[in-house]
């Protein structure tokens, strides 16, 4: 790689730490010496880096890892700039208002750091395959969505290979987790199939706010009812013209969310309700978090300091959550998550739900989707090798009368399993065991 135009001595202060051994090392940290330059290579033309999210975040963490030696980055964000992000999101300028914040992001790095080659992909994180994602040494999320950080841990999961039990270590991609809200922030190692993976605390997260589906569909009284319609019904209802493949919503794209709002907008008109604004309508299809750029800041060199450990042994990595609150001043606490048994994404035993066999399914759905273990958004449902509910436009039709019936009519015996597929876990089938409860 050509380095002739790079500024003098720019590495040196990383030749400090790569090239002396010290009392934090890796046991298989070898320093790097003038003959061989082992580590260095490795950041500067062998380990590849997933960047995930160009936001406040990503930008951070973007500058971090091409100031930190490495060179081969990807980088994927589906949104635009916008005017707000001006204040934090330091890559950006007036004049990129309306661009990607991948591309944009990924040019001012490439022109600022001489050799870098950070690549930017305008998509989903859905949209990439397997192939895509084994190339990475490890990926970095810096995410405000808890759907697609959910999404991304589920893919890496399902990369790792296992024989008898055994893990193949060379299929484990880590993922390293940031996320911040105002003033607190966290920091997370998750090692695939190794470590408590994200879905293991995800009853840490407060659960979304859910509405029965039969006022959705039926009765609507508030303007969240009409916007959940258009998201839940709307989406799959192939008579409603889209400009936009459905089976790619995306929250984040601006074409979706106005078509999204338009359609909320007309059921509420519909039903005489009014409230359904652009603003809501973002509020309600995802979680709109305050950013502060020291908070950023903070969390994205703790997320890089865990890249550059990984990639050089030049010390232990986080085990493994770091939280951050700097409301009152400076203040860290680092604990382990432990792996939880009942994991729908990485655990082994089927987690018991207790419910009235005189429940209908449509409650029993409400009820998963309030229970704080699961989170499930738009789940579909399968027992005794036949079809609850299920979420798609063909199957649907013809499983939407099974929502009116009890569990007890739909032949859903004391401890069956029921299995559940979401959007948010990827690849993921999450068995349920049924415990009846006596009917008062």
């Amino acid at each position: 790689m050509d380095t002739t135009n790079d500024l003098p001595n720019r590495w040196t202060d990383i030749g400090k730490m790569i090239k002396r051994n010290g009392p934090f090392a890796s046991p298989d940290f070898v320093p790097d010496t003038k003959t061989t330059p082992t580590i260095m290579n490795g950041l500067q033309n062998d380990f590849k880096v997933l960047v995930i999210g160009a936001g406040g975040l990503g930008c951070e963490i973007l500058k971090n890892l091409a100031l930190s030696g490495f060179k081969n980055i990807d980088v994927i964000d589906m949104d635009t700039i916008d005017v707000s992000n001006l204040n934090r999101q330091f890559l950006f300028r007036r004049k990129d208002v309306g661009k990607s914040k991948a591309e944009v992001a990924a040019a001012f790095i490439n022109s600022r750091i001489t050799g870098c080659n950070v690549t930017p992909y305008k998509c989903r994180i859905q949209d990439k395959d397997d192939d895509y994602y084994r190339q990475f040494k490890v990926v970095i999320a810096g995410l405000d969505s808890i759907e697609a950080r959910r999404w991304i841990n589920g893919q890496l999961v399902n990369l790792v290979v296992c024989d008898d039990g055994n893990i193949d270590p060379e299929t484990v991609i880590p993922l390293i987790d940031g996320g911040t809200e105002g003033f607190k922030g966290q920091a997370r190692v998750i090692l695939p199939k190794i470590t408590s993976c994200f879905e293991c605390s995800i009853d840490a997260f407060p659960p979304p706010t859910t509405y029965a589906v039969c006022t959705i569909a039926n009765t609507p009284r508030l303007p969240e009812h009409c916007i959940q319609w258009a998201l839940m019904f709307g989406l799959e209802d192939a008579k409603l013209p889209k400009p936009f493949d459905p089976k790619q919503f995306d929250n984040d794209n601006p074409l979706h969310m106005n078509w999204v709002f338009e359609t909320a907008k007309k059921r509420a008109e519909d039903h005489n309700i009014t409230g359904v604004t652009y603003k809501l309508t973002q509020g309600v299809s995802k979680n709109i978090i305050p950013a502060i750029a020291s908070t950023n800041a903070i969390i994205a060199a703790a997320c890089c300091n865990e890249a550059f450990k990984f990639c050089t042994d030049s010390s232990g990595f986080l085990n493994n959550y770091m939280m951050y609150n700097g409301l009152n001043g400076v203040y860290t606490y680092t604990f382990e998550y432990e792996q939880k048994e009942g994991c729908a994404v990485c655990g082994t035993n089927v987690s018991t739900f207790d419910i009235s066999p005189s429940t209908t399914l449509e409650v029993f759905m409400e009820k998963l989707m309030e229970d704080p273990r699961f989170q499930f958004k738009k789940p579909s449902l399968r027992s005794n090798g036949r079809n609850l509910y299920m979420q798609g436009t063909v199957l649907n039709a013809a499983t939407k009368p099974n929502l009116t019936k009890t569990l007890q009519e739909l032949e859903v015996l004391d401890d069956d399993e029921i299995t559940i597929t979401d959007p948010a876990l990827p690849g993921i089938a999450c068995r349920i065991k049924v415990h009846y409860l006596q009917d008062n």
